[in-house]
């Protein structure tokens, strides 16, 4: 059983594998010692905090094998992204040239350089080793941050985004960023992308072009990729849009990747999760109950897993010994629990 909980200081040997593995483009998570030291006491800092509103805050969770110990995924949410640092994104909107004595209309699309998501909450930083890309163990991953969002919510945002990998090559090569790399950067996307993941942005602001980027002067290839995702990421994609996530026409800066958002509130998991009082009992073995994504009401001690349970009415659940003790519960105490699904 995977049981997520937030991220200690012995899990750093297993966070660097985890950044190496994950590769180029996964900005969250750069293959640099001070900074994913840092992010860990910082997320340490963050889950002891009595916060009552949104700030500076990271929330880095692992998930842990129950039966052999072994760290193997990762998922976080941020508070409020571009308070200490500018969060950049394009924005992908529309122009309109129009002679009226010619009888001539044109529109055409454009890339602005916007700080527009200033202050929402951020769900980033999600990565399942290849051994255990099976089963619930992805879905687990990406939906215990909306447990922890329904139950904490003093601690997020009204608005929730999430920015998905875009496309590049083995090599990790971008084809948006090689046409930005060409006539604006002279860095190649490896570096801009690694510069970015350590906190180095001001290279953005200096280099970047001010003014918005016709899409019809991009070349054909860096064309095609805006507003699409990596195919190791489609899984997450749909699965955020099983949730209520929606594209509103905003693309990272490098990969052109995609931003979708939701509204707090209106996340699936978020509005249909209820809380129960716990009772624990063996299951009986012919009649292990429904599977539901199940999170104790804590915050430093946060627990979240996938466990058969029984609904004994709205307000009782019964859970196994196991699996209220990998949860950090006891009899009479409170979860919030979800389904691992939604129908549409």
């Amino acid at each position: 059983m995977l049981v997520i909980r937030p991220i200690r200081e012995s899990d750093y040997p297993a966070l660097l594998q985890m950044a190496v593995e994950s590769g180029v483009g996964f900005t969250s998570l750069p293959v640099d010692e001070p900074l994913l030291r840092s992010k860990l006491q910082h997320s340490i800092a963050s889950f002891a905090s009595d916060t009552r509103q949104p700030g500076d805050q990271t929330y880095l969770m692992v998930a842990e094998d129950s039966a052999t110990g072994e760290v193997v995924g990762t998922t976080a949410i941020e508070a409020a992204v571009g308070l200490n640092s500018p969060f950049y994104t394009y924005h992908l909107g529309k122009v309109v040239h129009a002679s009226r004595s010619l009888n001539v209309y044109n529109t055409v699309e454009t890339l602005t350089l916007t700080n527009d998501y200033t202050g929402v909450t951020e769900l980033c930083t999600l990565f399942l080793r290849e051994s255990h890309r099976q089963g619930n163990n992805g879905r687990l991953l990406s939906k215990c941050r909306f447990l922890m969002l329904a139950q904490h919510a003093e601690r997020f945002a009204d608005s929730v985004i999430a920015e998905m990998r875009g496309v590049s090559d083995e090599n990790g090569r971008s084809p948006f960023w090689a046409w930005l790399e060409e006539h604006f950067f002279s860095v190649d996307f490896p570096t801009a992308d690694y510069l970015t993941g350590v906190g180095n942005k001001e290279f953005i602001a200096e280099l970047m072009p001010k003014y918005p980027i016709y899409v019809s002067l991009l070349s054909k290839e860096a064309q095609q990729v805006i507003g699409e995702v990596h195919e190791k990421t489609r899984p997450a994609l749909r699965l955020l849009e099983s949730e209520g996530f929606c594209k509103h026409g905003y693309v990272d800066i490098f990969d052109a990747g995609p931003t979708v958002e939701c509204p707090r509130e209106l996340i699936h998991s978020v509005r249909h999760s209820a809380l129960y009082q716990v009772e624990v009992a063996e299951l009986p073995q012919d009649q292990g109950g429904e599977e539901l994504l199940l999170a104790n009401t804590k915050m430093q001690d946060f627990r979240a897993c996938v466990a058969p349970v029984v609904r004994l009415d709205k307000q009782r659940i019964q859970v196994s010994a196991e699996v209220a003790n990998a949860l950090l519960l006891s009899h009479g105490d409170s979860l919030r629990a979800c389904a691992l699904r939604f129908e549409k």
